[in-house]
Order: structure tokens, then C-alpha cells, then sequence
């Protein structure tokens, strides 16, 4: 079972979260259950009807005033039979996105307690929803992960779990993806992993979270501000942000926390606990006083008691440190020690710690392909059609059976009964390790499409629907079909010849007007 990505740690004030923006964030700010778009500062949030399938829209009752737009509507759902409730947006394929879902009850459903239930990213299950200690201190709870998109959509998704009461729903709020430059957390292998946000700070910061613009951060995290008492200094020049991989705001950099000279700073960081794992764990410097030949430190970090980088030389230009899959458990300390000689105690400014999740495998290409083409060819598919197909385990689309493995298979789909209108896709032949294919009794109308490729294929009901049309010759080719029936359904012309042997049941009576060769 792959392992849950971790919660944010980090919760929202219901008041006060406003993100002013010199510049249109690059793409998608999405309201949920909103009717129209919203404005908060210069940033347009729009509205989640053409990203996601199902749900209802609701308002949150009796808002507190002030109360941001974004956390003013939010979407629920309460099909209880559905696998999961996804949102999918465009993607650039192997481009990394910085994936944001923020949740704020309110009591939209005349509760005292939010739900609890589970968000999947990718289709990997990402973490357990559980905003009942932040709501109660009227506050929002947002979670953040970076993956890499597959293909051309990205998908977010929330599904029931265990803990999920009976009377309850999944809800959001908002949802944000944002487009990362390539060199963002690039030391990550995406196509294994995914990051998963545990801490974002800006030392020395004491009031406001900076964000896009305020912070600089053209990618819109969030940096919230830390002080544990340590002395705190202001910085005399500035940095270029394009100069650090990450990317992180000339802001953060304005503040730091140091030591007198000669002492060592030592950081109980990041404040809570963290499991056993492995994390990317990103640090920043500069030397905060004017440009001058004297402007540098030196001096040795350290993260529980383990060498994380000796001898480094910090000048006003700033520097940055990173481990890619660092090992932590427990409380995490950062020791800063100064070299022998150095004029300033040491700095530090920044840090962000996330960790490093192995991603729950995917379905084949193939398969993605071939099921979104049966979405689109059918005009009501179940409501929990998008997303990944397969995964998680336990999450798969209603009526599709898949294999596990790293690229997961569809093997069988079953629909009997669920009033499906509209046609079978020509995209059903790139299911080539199904088995069986149920649509009985529904409302499909066209024809029966060429399944040649499904050489696995071995029992196929389609009857009691409207299908016309002649049955494809390819049928009677399939080396392992056993069941073919397609009974009370309007198909005309001749009987393939391949479909007269004794390995084959047939039925075709009554309806059809079909004749033997």
C-alpha cells in the first residue's frame, strides 16, 4: 500500500487570507461551487463548473465578515457509490505543477463536525482530509503537493474512506495548480515521487503569510513567518530569485534569524513533529549587511546532529542548500555553527521541508486512452468517470475491474443496467488486457465498433440496448472469446462466419435481423 502523502501542517485564517496580485497568476484559481468569477485583491478566481463532473454547489452559511471569496462557496458530494469525485484540468505532459486544495466547512450540511475523508492526486491517494481542529479554531486548512503531469490533464480527487460518517460528504473549497519552472525541486525524480509540503517559513517574519505578489513568488506559495526568539536581523541588499533553482521570493530574504559572534544558532525546525521518512529539505541565506569586502559568513550547518554542508560562505548575494531525500523522524534541529574566525554569527532566512512520496503507479497510457474515449462516447457515464481509471486500489471507476502493477490494467468492465445512453466507442480497442465487457440493458445506440486488438476478450454482452448494424467479422476472430451475446438489439446483415464454432455460446434471438451464412 503506498504510503499517504503527509498533511500541511500550515492552516489559513478564515480572515485575512487575501492574495493581491501586480500580475495574473499563471494557471488555474478555482472557486469551488461558485456561480460566477470572484476577485480577491487582483486575482480572479472562476468558478469549477468546467473542470469537474458531478457534486453540488453550496454556500457557506452565516460567513464571518471579511471571509475571503474563495472560502465563501464550496462543492460536496454525495453519491455515496461513487469511487471518487475528481477534477481534472490541462496539463502540459512532464511539466510540474504546484497542486493546492484549501477546505472550509462552515457547516454547509447543518453539522458541528467537518467530514473526514481522502484526497488522490494522480491516483495516488495524497492524504486524509480531517479540518476539525483548524475549523474549530475558525480557521481553513490547505495542503500542497508538486507532481509531474503523466499526460495532458492533471486530476484531483476525493473519495470516502473509513473514517467518512454516513451522513457526511467530501467537500472543497478551492482548488489552485500552478505551472513550476523546470528547475523548481528539480533534484526530485517526478516520474517516482511527488513532494508533499510540511513547512514553508520566512525566519524572523512575525505577522502575515507573504505570497504571491506580496512576497514575489511568482508561483503563489505560501511562506508563513517564523521567530522562536533568536535575534533578528534586516537585510541591507537584495537577491535575484532567478539565481536560486527554487525560485524563492526576494522577500523572504528581507529577515533572518542569527547568532552573536562566535555562538552557534540552533533551530527547532520545523515546529511539529515529523514522521519517519524521507523529505527535500530546501534552506536559504544571505548576509545582511551592506555590499564590502567583509560581507561574508562562514560557517557549518547541521540537521540532527548530521553534516548537512561544511565551510559555507554566505555573501549578500545569498545562498541556498538542499537535500533531495533527506532522512528525518521525530523533531527535527538545524545547528549553524560559525567557523573559527568568522566576524558575524551566523544566518538563515528561509526553509521549506517536504516529503518525498513514492507515487502509487498509474494506469497504461493504453488503457487511460481508451476508457476516456468510452467517457466521451457515452452521454451519462457514471458520475465518477474521470481521473485515473484504476487507481488508487479501491478508487477505480464504477463497473472497472483492473489488474495492479505498476501500470495498472483494465480487465473488465461492467455497466449491466446503469441506463447508459449515447455509443461504444472505437476507443475500446486499445483495452487490450480486458477480458470481459458487460453494457447490458442500457440505451446504446451506433454500432458495434472493431474490437480486433482485445485478444484477452473473452466474454462480451451487449444485449437489451439499440445497437444497429452488423456485427464485425473481427468478432469471430478473437482467439479466446467464449460469450457473445447480443440479443434484443436492432443489428442487421450476415453472422460472421467465425462465430459458428462450438467454443463460442452466441445468442443473437430475439430482436436483431440477422442471418446465417
Amino acid at each position: 500500500m503506498v504510503a499517504p502523502l503527509s498533511r500541511v501542517l500550515a492552516a489559513l485564517l478564515v480572515i485575512g487570507l487575501h492574495v493581491h496580485a501586480a500580475h495574473a497568476l499563471s494557471g488555474y484559481q478555482i472557486n469551488c461551487g461558485a456561480r460566477g468569477e470572484r476577485v480577491a485583491g487582483n486575482v480572479t478566481w472562476v468558478p469549477d463548473g468546467p473542470f469537474v463532473r458531478a457534486g453540488n454547489a453550496a454556500a457557506v452559511p452565516s460567513p464571518p465578515p471579511g471571509m475571503p471569496p474563495m472560502l465563501a462557496s464550496l462543492r460536496y458530494f454525495p453519491d455515496a457509490s461513487a469511487g471518487k469525485h475528481c477534477y481534472v484540468l490541462p496539463a502540459a505532459r512532464k511539466a510540474t505543477y504546484l497542486v493546492r486544495t484549501t477546505y472550509y466547512y462552515g457547516g454547509f450540511d447543518g453539522g458541528d463536525r467537518p467530514p473526514v475523508f481522502d484526497q488522490i492526486i494522480e491516483g495516488t491517494r495524497w492524504s486524509e482530509v480531517d479540518t476539525a481542529a483548524d475549523y474549530a479554531r475558525g480557521r481553513a486548512t490547505f495542503f500542497e503537493a508538486v507532481v509531474r503531469a503523466t499526460g495532458r490533464q492533471v486530476s484531483v480527487c476525493l473519495a470516502r474512506n473509513a473514517a467518512t460518517a454516513a451522513t457526511s460528504s467530501p467537500f472543497i473549497s478551492a482548488l489552485e495548480v500552478v505551472p513550476l519552472d523546470d528547475s523548481v525541486y528539480n533534484a526530485t525524480d517526478f516520474s517516482s515521487y511527488a513532494l508533499s509540503t510540511i513547512a514553508r517559513h520566512s525566519f524572523g517574519h512575525h505577522a502575515d503569510v507573504l505570497s504571491h505578489p506580496d512576497a514575489g513568488d511568482e508561483f503563489n506559495r505560501y511562506w508563513e513567518p517564523y521567530s522562536d526568539g533568536a535575534p533578528v536581523v534586516e537585510s541591507q541588499g537584495s537577491v535575484a530569485p532567478a539565481a536560486f533553482w527554487n525560485k524563492p521570493p526576494e522577500e523572504v530574504f528581507r529577515r533572518g534569524l542569527t547568532a552573536s559572534r562566535g555562538d552557534t544558532l540552533e533551530l527547532q525546525w520545523p515546529p511539529a513533529p515529523l514522521p519517519k521518512a524521507s523529505y527535500y529539505l530546501a534552506l536559504y541565506f544571505q548576509d545582511n549587511r551592506a555590499p564590502s569586502p567583509l560581507s561574508w559568513r562562514v560557517f557549518d550547518v547541521a540537521v540532527n546532529g548530521q553534516a548537512f554542508f561544511a565551510g559555507l560562505n554566505v555573501s549578500t548575494a545569498g545562498s541556498m542548500l538542499y537535500g533531495a531525500a533527506w532522512p528525518l523522524s521525530g523533531q527535527t534541529k538545524i545547528t549553524l555553527t560559525p567557523a573559527p574566525g568568522s566576524p558575524v554569527g551566523p544566518v538563515i532566512n528561509a526553509a521549506e521541508v517536504m516529503m518525498v512520496v513514492p507515487l502509487g503507479g498509474r494506469t497504461h497510457p493504453r488503457d487511460v486512452i481508451g476508457m476516456e474515449g468510452l467517457a466521451r462516447g457515452f452521454a451519462n457515464p457514471p458520475s465518477d468517470w474521470s481521473g485515473d481509471p484504476c487507481l488508487p486500489v479501491g478508487n477505480s471507476w464504477t463497473g472497472v475491474s483492473c489488474s495492479q502493477g505498476a501500470l495498472a490494467r483494465v480487465t473488465a468492465l461492467n455497466l449491466t443496467n446503469f441506463s447508459v445512453e449515447g455509443s461504444i466507442s472505437d476507443h475500446i480497442a486499445n483495452l487490450t488486457a480486458i477480458s470481459s465487457v458487460w453494457l447490458v440493458g442500457n440505451n446504446l445506440t451506433g454500432q458495434i465498433p472493431v474490437m480486433s486488438s482485445l485478444h484477452h476478450l473473452a466474454s462480451l454482452h451487449l444485449e437489451d440496448n439499440q445497437l444497429a448494424g452488423p456485427i464485425p467479422p473481427s468478432l469471430g476472430e478473437l482467439p479466446r472469446l467464449q460469450e457473445l451475446f447480443v440479443q434484443n438489439n436492432n443489428l442487421q446483415g450476415n453472422i460472421p462466419i467465425g462465430l459458428n464454432r462450438t467454443s463460442i455460446t452466441f445468442k443473437y434471438t430475439p430482436g436483431n435481423n440477422l442471418n446465417q451464412q
